[in-house]
């Protein structure tokens, strides 16, 4: 069995003949979850729903306590739990094991990019009294000085967690999409100086540099392994890159000091409250006429069917994901306009692989998950 995962980047973390067994049939099982047992339990909601007058939210709520009665929906409910529990586990045993190979790929010595920690940063609050998807520790987590960890941890788990179809073993597909629409919208920017918010391992931050290769890039993220993780990640790449720790909030860089600003599945992260602070921090940063780009997952809860709730509320009660419902219902138009931002569009970015404009790749047609990222823009 050859582990077809360790040849994505120098940085990513290996699995030995037992370990990559465990982790394949944990994809392996995720996949089932999804192709053979979703459609079961979607049926046995609609024969549960009431289809009367009542709000679509309020009959779900009703559709999922009567579900909470049968057998395999509470298994259901288990067994994908457990998936996402095995998932984490099996990869966090993994990357103990090699630990101190990891910790010592990860020192750089001669950087094209630079990593700037700050000892006394704390992460808010809402990102701190959870652990993010299930991931042990979330972003935040430092195993200690010089740890590369959390970020092997989240890079590895996230190629298996969206079963590699979110642009592969790079796992780069959001940053690919985003700067597609940068490429479809604002064909004419040449921006100078880019930022991406909520880079975690530099995955969506990458993008940015081989579709602006003379452009200055940076990336913020709350998380010192895991943004140690990024840089090493970058530089064995050959991507020069320039990771901070910092929440997308407040930031410490000079007014109008940025072309474009992105961020690649951040707001379901945050919370509600958040929202309107990164808005205004983002039209702080950008120079008069720069760009701002935000991606999300493109589930938009006013079109969500009966199932679709339940999928949400299997996100919000199990998966450790509070905001997926208040990101689905954001209206990130309006909180760009309030921010001040003009010309301001929101629709469905399709889905790229390689950075590149598109006629009618950006529009109101919602292609579904995988296939296009919901994508809010406009400019200062």
């Amino acid at each position: 069995m050859t582990d077809t995962l360790r040849d994505a980047h120098p940085m990513m973390p290996a699995a030995n003949h037992d370990e990559l067994a465990e982790q394949m049939f944990i994809l392996g099982l995720k996949g089932y979850i999804a192709g053979e047992l979703n459609p079961g339990e979607k049926a046995l909601a609609e024969a549960l729903d009431s289809d009367d007058e009542q709000a679509l939210e309020d009959r779900a709520r009703q559709v999922r306590d009567r579900m909470l009665d049968y057998d395999s929906y509470r298994g259901w409910l288990g067994l994908n739990r457990t998936a996402q529990e095995e998932l984490w586990g099996a990869i966090r045993r993994s990357i103990e094991r090699q630990a101190d190979e990891l910790n010592a790929r990860g020192q750089i010595s001669k950087p094209l990019g630079s990593l700037r920690l700050d000892p006394d940063f704390v992460a808010p609050k809402y990102l701190r009294a959870a652990d993010t998807h299930m991931m042990p520790g979330g972003y935040a987590a430092d195993p200690g000085e010089g740890s590369v960890e959390q970020g092997a941890l989240m890079d590895r788990g996230g190629a298996i967690y969206m079963l590699t179809l979110s642009g592969g073993l790079m796992n780069d597909g959001r940053g690919q999409t985003a700067m597609s629409h940068v490429l479809t919208r604002f064909p004419d920017l040449k921006p100078r100086r880019i930022l991406d918010m909520g880079c975690g391992v530099g995955a969506s931050t990458l993008p940015a540099v081989q579709c602006f290769p003379d452009a200055e890039v940076h990336g913020i993220e709350v998380g010192a392994s895991v943004l140690r993780y990024a840089h090493a990640r970058a530089e064995k790449l050959g991507f020069p890159v320039h990771f901070s720790q910092q929440s997308a909030e407040h930031t410490d860089f000079d007014d109008e000091s940025f072309d474009l600003i992105y961020s690649c599945a951040l707001f379901h992260e945050t919370s509600k409250a958040a929202v309107p602070n990164i808005m205004r921090e983002c039209y702080r940063l950008l120079r008069p006429g720069g760009v701002v780009v935000h991606t999300e997952v493109p589930m938009r809860y006013e079109d969500l069917d009966l199932w679709g709730h339940l999928i949400g509320d299997f996100e919000t009660r199990y998966n450790n994901e509070p905001f997926w419902a208040g990101a689905l219902k954001a209206d990130l138009a309006g909180e760009l306009e309030t921010a001040g931002f003009k010309d301001v569009e929101t629709g469905f970015q399709t889905v790229s692989r390689a950075a590149k404009p598109g006629e009618g790749a950006f529009s109101d047609k919602n292609l579904g998950v995988f296939r296009c990222w919901y994508a809010a823009s406009g400019r200062k």
